[in-house]
């Protein structure tokens, strides 16, 4: 093979890789391209997959950092820019939770340092070792690191529960009540904790705070049901290897709606409104993790 092709075979495990660190598919892209242009002028590797993995992650850590203040001057709530993945995305239940919106929240409380680590080590199973030749720093140094990111995630993680046809159900439930404005019916489906996020990112119309609790959440879905969202295409999808649904005006995306849930009942809604986010939206994304070489 060529090393267009040797790359091309590693891609879904950097952009999965990528997306992870950053939360941002087009960042995520970026950083992908970015490193094709350095393997392309590195010329022959021997270790190909090490070799790529330590670009990536030292491009995305570089870029995570300098994010870092865009994050913080964000209006309204941030959410990570949702990628569709397909039906059976799920099926790796460690990858479908670590790029669940709920996961993706938690690694963005870690810093830079202890996201990269974790994402490498819990996530695409490579050993102390390996991270500190990637990272630039020592075993016993990682080894710490990883430790506060473990307990950090492990303190805030929620159990994650995909089931296709228990989700499919529940979800059917939610857009009928909604359609039809029975906040009751809305209610029946929402766990008590439930929580909703919207991200419009201060150029459409977004809630910039959190809707929290089943009332007040199934009061605002009924309302944008028979506001916002009214007149819309709707069709069921899969993001972030959650149950999601998609909201079209005039043929265009106008809002992603990925639906969180455990046994059955919807725990979080996520609500990405934000153009700039939508971008890549359509395309189906293939995640993968490491394989034996």
């Amino acid at each position: 093979m060529n090393a267009t092709e040797i790359f091309d075979g590693y891609r879904p495990l950097l952009f999965t890789l990528a997306y992870e660190i950053l939360g941002s598919a087009a960042d995520a892209e970026d950083v992908v391209q970015e490193s094709y242009l350095r393997w392309i002028a590195a010329g022959d590797v021997s270790y190909p997959h090490a070799y790529l993995v330590q670009v990536v992650t030292r491009q995305a850590l570089n870029a995570l950092r300098a994010g870092k203040r865009r994050r913080e001057e964000y209006v309204g709530n941030w959410l990570p820019e949702p990628i569709q993945t397909a039906a059976d995305a799920s099926e790796d239940a460690v990858l479908a939770e670590s790029v669940s919106m709920a996961m993706l929240l938690v690694l963005e409380t870690l810093s830079p340092d202890e996201r990269v680590v974790f994402v490498l080590h819990e996530v695409f199973g490579y050993s102390h070792p390996e991270i500190a030749r990637m990272v630039g720093k020592s075993d016993t140094a990682v080894r710490q690191i990883a430790h506060r990111a473990r307990e950090h995630v492990q303190a805030r993680r929620r159990r994650f529960t995909p089931d296709a046809q228990v989700a499919r159900a529940a979800v059917t439930k939610f857009l009928k009540a909604a359609h039809t404005g029975d906040v009751d019916g809305l209610i029946a489906v929402m766990a008590p904790g439930i929580v909703a996020l919207s991200d419009g990112g201060g150029q459409v119309a977004a809630a910039r705070r959190p809707v929290i609790g089943p009332q007040r959440v199934a009061q605002f879905m009924a309302g944008l049901a028979g506001g916002a969202m009214a007149g819309c295409e709707v069709s069921f999808a899969n993001y972030n290897s959650m149950p999601a649904v998609t909201f079209r005006r005039a043929g265009k995306l106008d809002s992603v709606l990925l639906i969180e849930l455990t046994d059955g009942q919807i725990t979080a809604l996520y609500a990405m409104r934000n153009p700039d986010k939508l971008r890549g939206a359509a395309a189906t994304r293939t995640l993968a993790r490491p394989q034996e070489d």
